[in-house]
């Protein structure tokens, strides 16, 4: 038997909204064959989240604004067992799309994404409710449920006041809720020469009686309203509808084609669907799981503000990480950062700063084929992954987001390609730098011997080493400048360059820097590291 914890901030025995409401119908018919339980948001611990996972359970999630921090966390530590059954935008500091061009929130009003990301499914209320949460989010792991849900006994009611006689004005809902606009729709009819009464009533039968015996249903809303239970229940009444095209309702293709009888029987037919996609979909594992073996290695040091970034990135990759790990290396610009909210897999604190190998090093305890890691800088397109495994089944070798052709025996004789240049097609290098994607085996090459420096060149020693004793070469993928979800580098030049930046820091100067990038270089040709023009000392 399946079996469901549903956790919300309210249920209808303590708020009759419309998503508890929904909530309540939704919970009442999957318990005909689910068994259910229900907890409110403010009781549940991390604790609970790890008993209720042992016991296996699957997780829905409704409103969540109450959710203990812990609990949430624990969560995401076992991505895909919950699913989120959305009925606003709570990945938005404001909860409220409509104030931002085409829908779409700045980045640093994005709040909870790793949340939305590691669920299984979200389910979303309409069409254009879907869209919203994957333009701002990026994701692709949402479902369009399409519906809202009445119970048989409502669809009775609403049925019994089909026939009512209608006065010839139109009905506002007086509604103390400013999100519900009642100044502003009364503001509508009044600017319009609009009779209208204003109707409410904490009974459902009473509301509905006041709905259906007025000729029109008008409501101008200020915010974008996932579904509206309320126009579908005007217009199952025979009522006219006016507002605007902030109603997801009005994005479904069956809402222009049914009204009255037909509407209630298509809305009675709809429940069992809605209900069946839900359960169903939380116990199928959405197409986004069938992962590829990849184990992510990011690096921290002095910019930690740039890991959410990443983390969100690589969460929504069309290939996502079978794991993603934090390799936090000493410096006081990290501590206080609670990295733990970031929900990743593991996290190494180390204190010591072992600079650019430690993170080399820590890969050595993966158990995947692949190995993916990123400096801080680097935020990757949504199809990177899928990108470099594309490009290993006809160019195997490490590849980069940022190649380096050596024209010389030092390193800034060099051209480039990658994100900084963009090529369209795979492109051999001699080394590759800002990511690194390759088969885990060939780490031990990078560890045969020890390295020219600690302090610098890890890129350089790991394609040396790879070239002379394993014959692996270094290619960088495409990066086609008609496709940036290709690229293995989105923001770098907004992020790569700063005071903190390793190639700028006061404390190492620029010339130190690449003096040692040169003896890296110079090692590898005295090795006799075959270059892609064949330099040589």
């Amino acid at each position: 038997m399946k079996k469901i914890v549903y956790i919300s901030d309210f249920f209808v025995e303590h708020i009759a909204g419309g998503a508890e409401i929904n909530d309540s119908i939704l919970i009442n018919e999957a318990s005909k064959n689910v068994k259910i339980i229900k907890l409110q948001s403010k009781e549940v611990t991390d604790k609970h989240i790890r008993l209720y996972y042992k016991s296996g359970f699957k997780f829905l999630i409704s409103n969540f604004v109450m959710l203990n921090l812990d609990a949430m966390r624990e969560l995401i530590k076992h991505p895909r067992s919950y699913s989120i059954i959305e009925h606003d935008h709570k990945y938005l500091k404001h909860r409220n799309p409509s104030i931002y061009d085409d829908f779409v929130a700045p980045a640093n009003h994005i709040i909870n994404r790793p949340f939305y990301v590691n669920a299984n499914k979200i389910f979303a209320q309409s069409m254009i409710h879907k869209q919203v949460i994957e333009k701002n989010l990026k994701i692709t792991n949402v479902v369009n449920l399409g519906m809202s849900l009445w119970s048989d006994e409502q669809l009775q009611i609403i049925e019994q006041n089909s026939n009512n006689k209608k006065q010839n004005d139109c009905s506002v809902i007086n509604s103390s809720n400013q999100t519900k606009n009642t100044s502003g729709t009364v503001a509508y009819c009044q600017n319009n020469n609009l009779e209208y009464t204003l109707i409410g009533s904490t009974s459902y039968a009473e509301f509905i009686k006041q709905l259906s015996e007025h000729e029109k249903y008008v409501y101008i809303p200020i915010v974008l309203e996932t579904f509206n239970r309320v126009i579908i229940e005007a217009r199952m009444l025979g009522c006219k509808i006016s507002s605007t095209k902030l109603n997801g309702c009005f994005s479904e293709d069956w809402f222009a084609k049914y009204k009255g009888q037909d509407l209630i029987n298509f809305v009675r037919e709809q429940r069992e669907r809605v209900v069946n996609d839900v359960v169903e979909g939380m116990y199928s594992v959405f197409e986004q799981e069938s992962t590829s073996d990849i184990t992510v290695i990011l690096n921290a040091y002095r910019r930690p503000y740039n890991l959410k970034m990443q983390v969100d990135a690589l969460r929504s990759q069309t290939k996502p990480p079978k794991q993603i790990w934090l390799w936090v290396n000493d410096h006081p610009d990290n501590h206080g950062y609670d990295f733990k909210s970031l929900g990743v897999d593991r996290i190494f604190h180390n204190d010591f700063n072992w600079k650019f190998y430690g993170r080399f090093a820590g890969a050595l305890l993966a158990d995947t084929e692949y190995i993916a890691i990123y400096d801080d800088d680097t935020v990757p397109g949504k199809k990177w992954h899928e990108n470099c495994l594309c490009t290993m089944q006809t160019h195997e070798g490490i590849l980069g987001s940022a190649g380096i052709i050596l024209n010389g025996p030092r390193y800034i004789q060099h051209d480039r390609c990658g994100w900084p240049t963009q090529n369209p097609q795979v492109t051999e290098v001699d080394l590759v730098g800002h990511s690194w994607f390759f088969k885990r085996e060939w780490l031990r090459y990078l560890w045969q011997e020890k390295p020219v420096t600690w302090d610098n060149g890890e890129d350089i020693q790991f394609a040396f080493m790879a070239k002379i004793h394993g014959g692996i070469p270094t290619y960088c993928p495409p990066h086609p400048p008609e496709d940036i979800d290709c690229h293995g580098s989105i923001l770098g030049n907004e992020l790569g360059i700063d005071s903190k930046a390793t190639s700028t820091n006061s404390a190492v100067s620029h010339q130190q820097f690449f003096s040692e990038r040169d003896k890296c270089v110079q090692t590898g040709l005295q090795k006799g590291w075959k270059t892609v023009n064949n330099i040589t000392l």
